[in-house]
C-alpha cells in the first residue's frame, strides 16, 4: 500500500491575515518537534482585498522567506481575492458568487482578464525570487476563461475542492479535502458534521488536504479542531507533504523542488 500523505494548506495568506495565523503556525511548529517535519503550503494573495501589495511589507516578505527556508511551499492564490466582476446574471452565478462565496475572483473573468492577473501575480513572486509552482483560485472557482488562461502559463498544478490537477494538461489527481465555513455559527455547526463525514469517507485516500482559512483562527474550537486533526492524522501514519511535492510524485517526469 502506498504511503498516505497529508497536505496542510493555509489559504488567504497576506499581511492582513498574518495576525490570525501567527499563533496557529507557532503551534504547528511546536507539534513538529514531537511529530516530525510538517511542511505547509501557503496560498499567497498578492493584493488582498485591494489593501496593497504584500511585497510592500518587509516583515511579511521576511516571514515567507523563512518559511521557504524551512521547506514550505508558496503558491499563488488569486490576485485580489475578491469578486469585483459585474453582478451575476444567471441563477447559477448568483448561487456560486453570492451564496457559496463572495470571493470567487476568477469565476467571471474572461481569458484576457484572468491572464493579466495570473501574470501580475507570477511577476510579484519572481521579484521576490519565490518559486511559483501552483495557482489556486479563491474559493476554488474558475470560469472557462480563467482555465484557458491558466493552461497557457507555466504553473505546475491547480486544484478544486476534490482534486489536484497537473498542468498544462489538467490531469486530475484525486485529493479530497476538509474545509470549514466558519463565518457564521450555523455554518460552523454544519462544518463540524460535514467534515466528520468527509474525513471518514477519505480515510483511505492517498492524499488528504486540510484547507485552513484565517477566519478559522478567530474561533478557538475551530482552531483546536485543526491542530488536533493534524496531530491525529500524523499519528495514524499520514506523512505531511507540500502540494507541489505530491503532484511531482504522481506525475511522470515532474520534479519536486
Amino acid at each position: 500500500m502506498a504511503e498516505r500523505r497529508l497536505a496542510v494548506v493555509l489559504h488567504d495568506v497576506a499581511p492582513a491575515t498574518w495576525p490570525d495565523y501567527a499563533p496557529f503556525v507557532d503551534a504547528i511548529d511546536a507539534l513538529a518537534v514531537d511529530l516530525g517535519p510538517i511542511p505547509l503550503t501557503w496560498l499567497v494573495v498578492p493584493d488582498f482585498h485591494h489593501q496593497g501589495l504584500c511585497s510592500a511589507d518587509p516583515a511579511f516578505i521576511e516571514r515567507m522567506n523563512a518559511r521557504l527556508a524551512r521547506g514550505d511551499e508558496l503558491a499563488l492564490h488569486g490576485y485580489h481575492h475578491c469578486d469585483d466582476s459585474p453582478p451575476p446574471r444567471t441563477p447559477y452565478e448568483l448561487l456560486m458568487r453570492r451564496v457559496y462565496t463572495r470571493e470567487g475572483e476568477f469565476q467571471a473573468l474572461d481569458e484576457a482578464q484572468a491572464g493579466q492577473r495570473l501574470d501580475r501575480g507570477a511577476a510579484l513572486f519572481d521579484r521576490q525570487s519565490w518559486p511559483v509552482p501552483g495557482f489556486v483560485a479563491p474559493a476554488w472557482l474558475m470560469g472557462s476563461g480563467a482555465r484557458r488562461a491558466l493552461v497557457q502559463r507555466s504553473f505546475v498544478y491547480t486544484s478544486d475542492r476534490r482534486r489536484l490537477y497537473s498542468l498544462p494538461d489538467l490531469l486530475p489527481l484525486e485529493a479530497p479535502g476538509l474545509v470549514w465555513s466558519a463565518r457564521s455559527a450555523w455554518r460552523r455547526g454544519a462544518s463540524r458534521v460535514v467534515c466528520a463525514l468527509q474525513h471518514h469517507q477519505a480515510r483511505n485516500a492517498d492524499l488528504l488536504r486540510l484547507g485552513i482559512h484565517p477566519v478559522d483562527m478567530r474561533h478557538p474550537w475551530v482552531r483546536d479542531y485543526w491542530l488536533n486533526t493534524i496531530a491525529a492524522l500524523i499519528q495514524e501514519g499520514r506523512r505531511p507533504i507540500t502540494k507541489r511535492a505530491w503532484v511531482a510524485s504522481q506525475t511522470p517526469g515532474a520534479h519536486a523542488p
